[in-house]
């Protein structure tokens, strides 16, 4: 073998050399990214199971602070019930109440008493087909329209199976003002207790039929969940063990 032909020998086996170490590199870059993307997908696993872990410890809270705490108390009530007609309290029996639905009455600056009465008035008026089992008023007063065991013409296809809550309002945001809202908490957390349902069984008219009622709830979905974080804190502050209620 002459001279000339070693030395493309040896450029060859360099050649060679450096090739496998360029495609070693690329196989070591490749399985880095291989198992990168793995331990990023194990951890979102982790962590998504975590995440869900702790919503359902929550949610098992909150059902167990329901089902073991009831509101024993009654609120103050001014009854003040329909004269029985066929637009708005036709007597019909609910038999019974799978949830309570919140509305607000979209007439701001109007009491409860001036809601009850427009409710009344459709025995003569027979505009349309409509009332609530309660009105809460802008002092916090509940006039009771409908005693609970007669529908409302209040939630659609849910009239049946629900008790209606009528809220009014200050002005067209539609929010509750503090004496409204706290004896909406007392109301309800009271006829949860008295019909055995949760938090989630208090729904808005805008969950029955997509209707923007009550207005503030709807478009403020933070303030929705807050008022069951305080259905939940009212009961738990407030409740007294389902038990002993039992035993006395």
């Amino acid at each position: 073998m002459d001279e000339y032909e070693k030395i493309r020998q040896r450029k060859r086996e360099e050649y060679r050399k450096r090739h496998r170490a360029q495609v070693r590199r690329k196989q070591l870059i490749s399985n880095g990214i291989v198992i990168g993307v793995i331990i990023l997908i194990i951890a979102t696993i982790i962590i998504v199971g975590a995440l869900r872990g702790k919503k359902a410890k929550q949610e098992e809270v909150k059902a167990e602070v329901t089902s073991t705490l009831y509101n024993p108390i009654q609120p103050k009530l001014d009854v003040q019930l329909l004269t029985p007609n066929p637009y708005s309290r036709p007597q019909k029996a609910l038999e019974k109440v799978n949830g309570i639905v919140v509305h607000y009455t979209a007439n701001p600056g109007t009491s409860a008493r001036q809601n009850r009465d427009y409710f009344n008035g459709l025995a003569e008026t027979k505009k349309t087909k409509a009332s609530s089992h309660f009105v809460i008023g802008l002092e916090g007063e509940i006039v009771q329209c409908i005693p609970c065991n007669e529908i409302s013409y209040a939630s659609n296809n849910r009239n049946s199976d629900t008790i209606s809550i009528e809220c009014c309002i200050e002005d067209e945001t539609g929010k509750f003002n503090d004496s409204t809202y706290q004896s909406l908490i007392e109301l309800t957390t009271w006829l949860m207790g008295r019909y055995d349902l949760s938090a989630d069984d208090v729904i808005r008219h805008y969950d029955v039929t997509g209707k923007k009622c009550p207005l503030y709830f709807v478009e403020h979905e933070d303030a929705w969940e807050q008022f069951h974080k305080d259905l939940d804190t009212y009961i738990e502050e407030n409740g007294v063990p389902k038990e002993e209620a039992s035993q006395n």
